[in-house]
């Protein structure tokens, strides 16, 4: 069943860190496209659609496998964190159901198209906000007694998860606005960049002040940026992050061709994803449980391992292929039917 002498936690920690921003770029993208739907000109809308119709729903292949991946890998992990914020999981996996209703029935009844490009709108920013919401949770560190928690259903509704949420948002926007800038053009492209730009600037605000308050929920993130080598070491993580939002505004504006802004976003998207996992490593469950800690037996490591291995290069390969296949630009009466 495995040797217990090779460590595997670091592998599986790899794969579910990959699984989770592969998902958040993914459907972080496409998200945020149905976010901008509901703004875009209302003879666009249809292109916009058609932008993510080939690729919307494979996106969240993501989302299960890291669900899974936790489930089985770090149960203990998963057994305090689910009932934790148990509330913006449902109301993330309710919005994502009518937010695919939304879209399917849009091309279907054209008659009330309206209601359903509000429906594919609302999905997307209630979804995103949900999922903004437990990010914020999990910074915060949850109640836990004898390996279970103890809090009320109600402790990941704080103000610093909710700036998360609407942070979240605002960065699933930019992500949708440069997938828009590379899948259109003309007016509708011209459009996108300006919807980005509003984005960014909100992005911008709130990793300031995400970066200013986490240090301020623990005196141990404190330490871990502010002590001495680690405040030089780490320093590189801020000033990339402030180079890269340059470079987007500039992508934005129509430098570095099409493709720039949407790279940009990934950039920023990678920043603020290693500035939280320098703050919290190598706890998985904040303040209570190492990664080590909340693993599995070796045993269940190595045989879900032969599995996922598998597994991993047919998603990979699959959701590579779908994107080579429908690349280029969309049009309003060409696409999803």
């Amino acid at each position: 069943m495995g040797d217990a002498s090779i460590d595997l936690v670091p592998i599986w920690t790899a794969i579910i860190a990959l699984g989770v921003f592969f998902y958040v770029l993914l459907d972080g993208f496409d998200l945020g496209v149905g976010i901008l739907h509901g703004f875009a000109p209302e003879a666009d809308r249809d292109t916009v659609m058609n932008a993510i119709a080939p690729v919307w729903d494979g996106n969240e292949t993501w989302l299960i496998l890291g669900a899974l991946a936790l489930l089985a890998v770090f149960p203990l992990a998963f057994a305090i964190i689910i009932p934790a914020v148990y509330f913006p999981v449902l109301l993330m996996l309710l919005a994502l159901v009518f937010r695919g209703v939304a879209f399917e029935f849009r091309f279907r009844q054209p008659r009330i198209a309206r209601f359903w490009s509000r429906g594919f709108c609302a999905g997307s920013v209630i979804a995103t906000f949900a999922q903004g919401s437990v990010l914020g949770a999990f910074v915060q560190g949850f109640s836990v007694r004898d390996r279970a928690f103890v809090g009320s259903s109600w402790d990941w509704f704080t103000p610093f998860s909710m700036l998360t949420g609407i942070a979240l948002i605002l960065g699933y926007g930019l992500l949708g606005a440069g997938w828009l800038i590379i899948k259109t053009e003309g007016g509708l492209q011209a459009w996108a960049r300006r919807a980005g730009r509003f984005c960014l600037g909100g992005v911008v605000v709130a990793i300031v002040v995400v970066s200013l308050w986490t240090p301020l929920l623990d005196p141990a993130i404190a330490q871990r940026w502010f002590s001495l080598p680690n405040l030089i070491l780490f320093a590189p993580v801020p000033v990339l992050t402030a180079v890269i939002a340059w470079l987007a505004w500039r992508a934005l504006a129509g430098w570095g061709g099409d493709a720039a802004a949407f790279l940009a976003a990934i950039g920023l998207f990678l920043m603020s994803y290693l500035g939280i996992a320098i703050s919290l490593w190598p706890m998985i469950v904040p303040g209570h449980y190492t990664l080590w800690q909340a693993a599995s037996s070796p045993g269940t490591q190595a045989f879900l391992l032969i599995g996922t291995l598998l597994l991993l290069p047919v998603i990979l390969m699959y959701t590579a292929w779908s994107y080579w296949v429908f690349r280029g630009k969309v049009r309003g009466d060409v696409g999803y039917l």
